[in-house]
């Protein structure tokens, strides 16, 4: 069966399968004729997509991969990536969440440092999340239907409950430096760029206000990972390196510009370690 065929029923029939769910959270009562049918619809679509995956499947064990790795395949060919994409950021800003509640980060090893980067963002973040609460009391107070009240409600709980588990991302996965002079740069659980010490040329502070997407990738091969619209770090690169959008498109940069809330911290971390003296050899047994 086509692949094609399987995504369009799986589009088809999500949106709807979503709607019903948030409308049984509610509370809303639904006649069981609904219920019904719609269970046997998403039962459809789940054989559907069972008859197109198990082929991708079976391809891929022949080709001599295991069982995990085949499954893997299958799913990528099914999946739309942008969809992939989009649920993995999801399940990672809401483990953000657990972890700022316990109060850890994500990806920090010992000895490194942790380069926050917040500070430009953490007002808006709360005023979205207070605007958003004014909004659901609001809201409650209008709309004199209970079934819409319950919807919304939930539809406006869960928007705070993203809002900080966006937030959260943030904080729980801040910048990194290594102790051999590397460097991860991160924005949440949306961007995520391992540079090799080798490949660190030098650092310095550069505050800039660049225009456009956080994640932006000029021309001239300049990745600009602003927060709030602004950079305070440059750092040259000895040669390209390569990276992922958050929407998986792939692209290269020779030179990257990211907000640190303490710029010098982070220029003076990577060039202590490029220009601290190799250890001497020991002598010849």
């Amino acid at each position: 069966m086509s692949v094609r065929i399987a995504r369009a029923a799986a589009w088809a029939v999500l949106p709807g399968e979503l709607a019903l769910v948030v409308c049984l959270v509610a509370g809303v009562r639904i006649p069981l004729a609904v219920l019904l049918g719609a269970e046997v619809l998403v039962a459809a679509v789940l054989v559907v997509e069972g008859v197109t995956l198990w082929p991708l499947y079976a391809a891929g064990r022949r080709a001599g991969a295991g069982r995990r790795e085949a499954l893997r395949t299958a799913l990528r060919a099914l999946v739309p990536l942008t969809v992939r994409r989009l649920v993995a950021h999801e399940v990672r800003a809401l483990h953000s969440l657990g972890l700022w509640v316990l109060r850890r980060r994500h990806g920090v090893p010992e000895g490194a440092l942790a380069v926050p980067y917040t500070g430009p963002q953490t007002a808006m973040m709360y005023g979205l999340v207070f605007v958003s609460l004014i909004e659901t009391v609001m809201l409650a107070l209008l709309i004199p239907w209970p079934v819409v009240h319950r919807v919304l409600l939930v539809v406006d709980v869960y928007g705070v409950v993203l809002l900080l588990s966006l937030h959260a991302a943030c904080v729980t996965r801040p910048h990194v430096v290594g102790e051999d002079g590397s460097l991860r740069l991160r924005l949440g659980g949306l961007f995520d760029l391992r540079i090799p010490a080798a490949s660190v040329a030098g650092a310095r502070v550069d505050r800039r206000y660049p225009e456009g997407r956080p994640v932006l990738l000029h021309p001239d091969g300049v990745l600009d990972l602003s927060v709030g619209s602004q950079t305070t770090v440059t750092v040259e690169l000895t040669g390209p390196v390569a990276f992922v959008r958050p929407m998986g498109k792939p692209g290269t940069a020779h030179t990257v510009r990211f907000h640190a809330d303490d710029p010098r911290a982070v220029v003076s971390a990577l060039t202590r370690v490029r220009t601290a003296p190799s250890p001497s050899p020991g002598r010849p047994g």
